[in-house]
C-alpha cells in the first residue's frame, strides 16, 4: 500500500493543482483565515485530522467563521470527542466483505477506489480515513473488489465513494466504470462527489467521456450551502448533464450552515436551478469531534416543516438518519399523520384537520 500511497498524486492531480490549495496552518494565515495566534490549534487539529482547501472553495470564504469556512478551516472543537461519537459512526468496517466493498443493503453495494478529496469537510463521517496518505486501491484489491462484485448477482447498484472518485485520473474512472458495464447484473452506477463544486476546473470533457455507460449513471453532488452553486459550478453540472447523466444533491444538516428556514431554503432553490434535484438532507453522523456541527432532529423537523409549502415539491429532500453501528437509512419526518388520532392530518402550518 506505500507503493500507492507514493502514485496517490499521479491519479489525483487536476486543474486546480496549477493554483494553490491550502493545506497547511501557514496556507491559511497566508491567506487571511487564521492568525498566528490560532497556530497551534490547527497544527493539533492537523495532527489527526487532514484539511485541504482548494481555490475554487476558497473563494467563496467572506470571513473566517462564514458558512463555507466552517465547512473547511480546522476549529478547536474537532479535537473535543464526545461519548456517543465514533470514528466509525455508521459501521462501515464491519461490513466490508473485502478492501473497497461496503455492503450494507441487499441489491447494492459500494465501492470506495480511492480515499482521498478535494477538500476535507471538518462533519465528515469518513474523517480518520480519508486524506492524502489515503491513496487507492491497488490493481490487485481493485480486482478483487470488482471480483466480489462479479459473484453476487443479487447487487445491482454500485455506489462509488470513498474519498471522492471524481479525483481519479479519467483512465481510472474509466477502467472501472467499464469494468462494472461488463457484469451482467449491474444496471445502476452511482458517482458521490464534491468536485463539481469544490472544483468545477476539473470537469473536463475527458473526465466526463470516463463517465461514458450504457448503464443507468448518476451523478450525486454533496452541497451544503447555496453559495456553492457558483456559475462555474453550474456549468460543471450542465456539463454532466449534457451527457444524459441525471444529478442529484445530498446535503447534511450543519450547525452554522444551513441551520435556518432562509438558508435552507436559499440551497434549495439554488439547486434546483441548477438543474440539481435535492435527494437526502442527512442528520449529521456522530463522527469523532463533529459535535458542534450537531443540529437536534426534532429542529431538523421544525426546519423541513417551516418548509413545506414554501418550496416546491421538485426542491424537497428526503430527511435522513443514518443508523449507528450499519443498521441503514431511515427517513425522520415531519410526519403530519397523528398516530395517536387516526384519521388526522397536520397542515404545514400545525392545524389539525380530518380525512377519510
Amino acid at each position: 500500500m506505500d507503493d500507492m500511497v507514493k502514485t496517490a498524486p499521479q491519479h489525483s492531480a487536476g486543474p486546480s493543482a496549477k493554483r494553490h490549495t491550502l493545506r497547511t496552518p501557514s496556507d491559511l494565515i497566508d491567506a487571511g483565515l487564521a492568525t498566528e495566534a490560532d497556530r497551534a490549534t490547527l497544527e493539533a487539529v492537523g495532527e489527526r485530522f487532514t484539511m485541504a482547501i482548494p481555490p475554487a472553495f476558497r473563494d467563496l470564504i467572506t470571513h473566517p467563521d462564514d458558512p463555507i469556512a466552517r465547512q473547511v478551516i480546522p476549529d478547536s472543537r474537532e479535537l473535543v470527542t464526545l461519548p456517543h461519537e465514533d470514528a466509525d459512526p455508521i459501521g462501515d468496517d464491519a461490513l466490508s466483505p473485502v478492501p473497497g466493498i461496503v455492503h450494507r443493503y441487499a441489491d447494492r453495494a459500494l465501492l470506495k477506489p480511492l480515499l482521498v478529496c478535494p477538500l476535507y469537510c471538518r462533519f465528515c463521517f469518513r474523517r480518520e480515513h480519508v486524506g492524502p496518505g489515503g491513496g487507492l486501491l491497488s490493481d490487485a484489491q481493485l480486482e478483487t473488489a470488482l471480483g466480489w462484485v462479479r459473484q453476487h448477482p443479487d447487487i445491482r447498484e454500485i455506489i462509488l465513494t470513498g474519498g471522492d472518485p471524481l479525483m481519479l485520473a479519467p483512465r481510472r474512472l474509466k477502467h472501472i466504470v467499464q469494468s462494472l458495464s461488463g457484469i451482467p447484473h449491474i444496471e445502476t452506477i452511482r458517482i458521490h462527489s464534491r468536485v463539481p463544486v469544490a472544483d468545477p476546473a476539473r470537469m473536463t470533457e475527458e473526465l466526463l467521456d470516463a463517465m461514458e455507460t450504457d448503464r443507468a449513471m448518476w451523478l450525486v453532488v454533496h452541497a451544503n450551502h447555496a453559495s456553492e452553486l457558483t456559475p462555474q459550478a453550474t456549468k460543471a453540472i450542465r456539463a454532466v448533464l449534457s451527457r444524459a447523466i441525471p444529478v442529484l444533491s445530498q446535503s447534511v444538516l450543519l450547525r452554522g450552515v444551513n441551520d435556518t428556514v432562509e438558508s435552507l431554503e436559499a440551497l434549495l432553490r439554488a439547486l434546483i436551478k441548477a438543474r440539481v434535484k435535492p435527494y437526502y438532507l442527512h442528520h449529521l453522523d456522530a463522527a469523532a469531534g463533529t459535535g458542534h456541527f450537531h443540529v437536534p432532529v426534532a429542529e431538523g423537523q421544525a426546519l423541513l416543516r417551516q418548509l413545506r409549502g414554501r418550496v416546491t415539491g421538485l426542491a424537497w429532500p428526503t430527511y435522513v438518519l443514518d443508523i449507528p453501528g450499519g443498521r441503514g437509512k431511515v427517513p425522520i419526518g415531519p410526519e403530519y399523520l397523528d398516530p395517536a388520532s387516526p384519521g388526522t392530518v397536520s397542515t404545514p402550518d400545525g392545524e389539525a384537520c380530518s380525512f377519510t
